[in-house]
Parts: C-alpha cells; sequence; structure tokens
C-alpha cells in the first residue's frame, strides 16, 4: 500500500493542479504532495513496503536511496518555489477565483512538479526492465514543461533539444531492453531483476554486452554522461532554478539507475570486466569534457550543468572500479544531489537580485546578498571536494581504491582533472562572490534561503558523521554488486 501511495499522492498531486485556479490552494497543494511523500519515503527505512503489481515494484536498498535522494530534494525545491512564485509576473499566475481547469503557466508548472515526483518515484521501484524504461520515458515528459516555464524562444529551443535528444537514447535503450531478452531468453520473465540475478548462469555473455552498450548509451544521454550530454547545459541554464537543482540532483541519478541495474545483472552472472571498463572510460570522459568547458564557461548556470556532467562521470567511474569505490560512489550521489541543490538555489537568488546569468556581470555577491554569498562560497569547497564536506569523503574513497589496486594511470587523470576544473570554478565563482557590489545590500526571503542552507548542512554533516541507518544501506548495496 505504501509503495503505491508513493507513485499515486504526488500523481493525484499533479492532475488535481491542472484543476485548480486559486494561487494559495495550488502552493499549498504542492507543499503538502512533497511532505506526505517524504514522510511515506521515510516509514519505507523502517520497514520495507510489500512488492505490488506482480512484484514489479519493490523497493530494494538501491532504489530506496535513490527514492529518499529525491524526495529530499522536492521538498526543498517546493518550498523555495513558492518564493520563486511569487517573484513572477501576474502573467505567469491566475486569478484566485473559481475552481476550473486553466492553463497558465504556473498551473503546468506546479502540476508537472508533482508529476515528476510521482514519475521519479516509479524509477526508484521499478524491478521490471520494461517497468523502468516506460518510467524514465515518463520522466522526460513530466519535466518537458518544466524547462519551457518561461516560455522564452531559448527555453523552447532547450525543451526541444531536451526531448528530442533524450528520446533518441531512449530508444537505443529499448532495443538494449529487447537485446537483454534474447541474453536471457532461457529465463522465464526475464525481464524481472529479480529473476535474472537468480538464474544468471543462464545469461548469454554476449547479447548481454550487447544490451549493455545500448544501455550505457541509451540510459547514458539522459544521465548525461559525454559525449551524449548535450542537451544538459541548455536544459539546466534556461529551466528556473529549481528544476535545475531537480535535474541535476533527482533526474540524472534516476538515468543512472537504469545502467546500474543492468551492471548488476553482469556482476552476477560474473562478466562484468566488459562493463566496468566501459564505466571508467566514459567515467573520466565525462570529467575531461566537463574540464574543457567549465574553464571558458561565461554563463554560471552552464558551468554548474558541466559540473553534473564531471560528478555523474565520477559515479560511472567508482562503480567500474568496483569493491569500495562502489560504496564511495553511492555516498557520492548523495552527497552530489544535496550539494548541487544548494548551488543551482543559490544560484536563483543571484539571477534574481543581479538580472542576469553572465558571471562577468556578477560582483560582490558577499557585500549585496551576504546569505547567498556565504551559501555560493561554501558550495564551491563543497562540490570540489573540500574537507569537510561529504564529497571530499566520497573522492578520496575512490581515489584510494584505484591506487590500492595499482590503477596509478586512473589515478593520475582523476587527480589532474579534479585539479583543473576546482580551478576553473573557483576562478569564476570567488570573483562572483567577491569585489565591489554593483548595487545596495538586498534584503533576502526566508523561502530563499532556509532550503539551499538545509541542504548545505546536510552535505556538511554527512561529511562528518554517517548515520548507522545510512552506512549499512551503503553495505548492502556494496554486497549487490559483491564489492564487500
Amino acid at each position: 500500500m505504501i509503495l503505491a501511495l508513493l507513485i499515486l499522492v504526488p500523481a493525484v498531486g499533479g492532475v488535481a493542479a491542472f484543476f485548480i485556479s486559486q494561487v494559495f490552494l495550488r502552493r499549498t497543494l504542492l507543499i503538502s504532495t512533497t511532505v506526505v511523500h517524504a514522510a511515506l519515503t521515510a516509514s519505507c527505512w523502517m520497514q520495507r513496503p510489500d512488492p505490488i503489481l506482480y512484484k514489479w515494484l519493490a523497493l530494494d536498498p538501491v532504489g530506496l536511496l535513490f527514492l529518499s535522494v529525491s524526495s529530499l530534494l522536492f521538498i526543498a525545491a517546493s518550498i523555495y518555489a513558492i518564493g520563486y512564485l511569487r517573484n513572477e509576473p501576474k502573467e505567469q499566475q491566475d486569478s484566485d477565483e473559481g475552481f476550473f481547469f486553466t492553463n497558465t503557466p504556473e498551473n503546468i508548472f506546479i502540476a508537472c512538479l508533482q508529476l515528476f515526483l510521482a514519475t521519479m518515484s516509479l524509477v526508484c521501484a521499478s524491478q521490471h526492465f520494461g517497468m523502468l524504461w516506460v518510467a524514465i520515458e515518463a520522466t522526460t515528459l513530466a519535466s518537458a514543461p518544466l524547462i519551457y516555464f518561461h516560455r522564452h524562444h531559448r527555453s523552447l529551443e532547450a525543451t526541444w533539444k531536451y526531448v528530442l535528444i533524450c528520446s533518441i537514447g531512449i530508444g537505443l535503450a529499448l532495443l538494449g531492453t529487447l537485446m537483454l531478452t534474447v541474453s536471457a531468453s532461457k529465463i522465464e520473465d526475464n525481464l524481472m531483476l529479480p529473476k535474472l540475478l537468480e538464474n544468471c548462469q543462464l545469461v548469454n555473455p554476449a547479447w548481454l554486452d550487447a544490451a549493455f552498450i545500448l544501455f550505457l548509451v541509451g540510459y547514458g544521454t539522459k544521465m548525461g554522461l559525454a559525449p551524449l550530454h548535450t542537451w544538459l547545459p541548455a536544459a539546466h541554464g534556461e529551466s528556473p532554478s529549481l528544476v535545475s537543482a531537480l535535474l541535476s540532483g533527482a533526474l540524472l541519478n534516476c538515468s543512472f539507475l537504469g545502467i546500474l541495474r543492468l551492471h548488476q545483472v553482469c556482476v552476477y552472472s560474473g562478466h562484468s570486466g566488459f562493463s566496468a571498463k566501459l564505466l571508467v572510460f566514459f567515467g573520466l570522459f565525462s570529467m575531461a569534457v566537463a574540464a574543457v568547458f567549465i574553464i571558458a564557461q561565461k554563463d554560471f548556470k552552464r558551468m554548474l550543468a558541466y559540473s553534473s556532467v564531471e560528478h555523474m562521470g565520477i559515479l560511472s567511474l567508482g562503480i567500474g572500479l568496483g569493491g569500495t569505490a562502489v560504496f564511495a560512489s553511492m555516498y557520492h550521489l548523495i552527497n552530489h544531489s544535496l550539494t548541487k541543490g544548494m548551488l543551482f538555489l543559490a544560484a536563483g537568488n543571484i539571477i534574481a537580485f543581479y538580472k542576469t546569468r553572465t558571471s562577468s556581470d556578477v560582483k560582490g555577491i558577499l557585500h549585496r546578498i551576504p546569505a547567498t554569498g556565504v551559501l555560493w562560497t561554501a558550495g564551491l569547497f563543497a562540490i570540489a571536494g573540500f574537507p569537510p564536506f561529504g564529497l571530499f569523503v566520497s573522492e578520496f574513497m575512490i581515489f584510494k581504491n584505484a591506487f590500492d589496486n595499482g590503477h596509478f594511470l586512473i589515478c593520475s587523470i582523476f587527480l589532474g582533472l579534479l585539479a583543473i576544473i576546482f580551478a576553473g570554478m573557483a576562478y569564476t565563482m570567488l570573483n562572483m562572490a567577491q569585489g565591489e557590489p554593483s548595487g545596495k545590500v538586498e534584503k533576502e526571503s526566508k523561502l530563499s534561503i532556509l532550503p539551499p542552507a538545509c541542504l548545505g548542512l546536510l552535505t556538511l554533516v554527512l561529511g562528518l558523521y554517517i548515520p548507522d541507518f545510512l552506512l549499512e544501506t551503503l553495505n548492502q548495496i556494496s554486497v549487490l554488486f559483491g564489492a564487500l
């Protein structure tokens, strides 16, 4: 029942939002839906819900971790959205009278936010590769209108680019799913993950490798792995900052989950060498591409988008290396989502006051909007993996795993790219934070400060202490990939 509610509550809330024209009720519905979803997710940590729909939907440790990160980000984004929407032009909103279907930007925005949460919940719970494909495709349809919120020609271009490129990727992933059925033709219900893991000795290795290539290219397109990332900078740059936070901190993770599920089958079947090498290669390549574009980037939201390409590469690298790097990769996923959520929300505050995304036009953030300036500066050191933030721990563990296993070339490339990326981001972000402000000191609303501040505090705490329940879950995930 709980598992069904995790999907139905935001889905019903999203449909209802289309028909509510009263602004207060519409925004209250958004907050209520995300809070209820978070409460249901928390209950899953105390007692794992029973599988439903012929066991096609179930929460294993991997799915629960991804679901929890998404739910947490949605609470922060929905609270931030209330203040964000208040500052939008009146034509973006609707009248406060009547209850009927209205096709206004805010109606569509709030509805699609909730539908986006529903589809991502479905991704996290899917134990059937066909259902997983449908759910990941549904996240594209639910999130596309969010990118187009401002209805500008640039946002329209970014939306179409997102839909077309990701749809091509999803098409390739569907072909990979069909190849998976061929590789497991001797297994009954051969698209069910548990069945595949139980009978992995019957899987044809050649067809499995072919399926993994298509999964990596297909889902990797939506995950933002280079060179398949071309939609990502435009979509992050043109969408509202809270949507950028969700795309980077939640959507990319859900796409990664599709690759992760098949890699788990490869591990169980004893044929993970091929998939692991591909993950390592694309991980390092993504970091290298991100490093090149971050250095020359003048749009600070696009810079954060390329940072997401980098960190998706780090996730891929950790899983490919195996061993303790699997633990580190999952821990990195949590901290990256929290940190990138904080940075995109802080970027939204900067854009609201400076009316520009060009970094050279922004000076003196620490003086003009001090709270956001502190978050922006702290976010730089957090995303760059400085102690005591959580990303330092995960990146150090990945490096140590590679070093202990004699992968000295990987270690050198990894450290070199991290240094280049830090230098590029520090030059841009510190110049924005310092200098003479281009205006008077502004008063910032609590709704714009509290969500990113809470996300930043969480990643700081996780750098110092990992709760027992989270540590146990990360260990369970490592066992699933043969790491412990």
